[in-house]
């Protein structure tokens, strides 16, 4: 689901699997890989977060690391 809601920021891989996406269009496949997400982006990522049937999508405040939407936002 969040590679049809935000396909710049993920893709699936051949196992099945999505993934973040680097700023250069790498695949980031360690565990809590991170990447900055544009503003105009956000809620294309938010959505995501939201849908995410795995429940492993964290959006962080870049200035502080706390995390706004995913399963550990307050």
């Amino acid at each position: 689901m969040c590679a049809q809601y935000a396909p710049e920021v993920f893709e699936l891989d051949i196992d099945g699997l999505a993934y973040v996406k680097s700023a250069e269009d790498e695949l980031l496949q360690d565990p809590g890989a991170t990447t900055p997400v544009p503003l105009t982006l956000l809620q294309d990522v938010v959505d995501s977060a939201k849908e995410c049937p795995g429940d492993c999508i964290h959006v962080r405040r870049v200035k502080d690391s706390v995390e706004v939407y995913g399963p550990d936002a307050a």
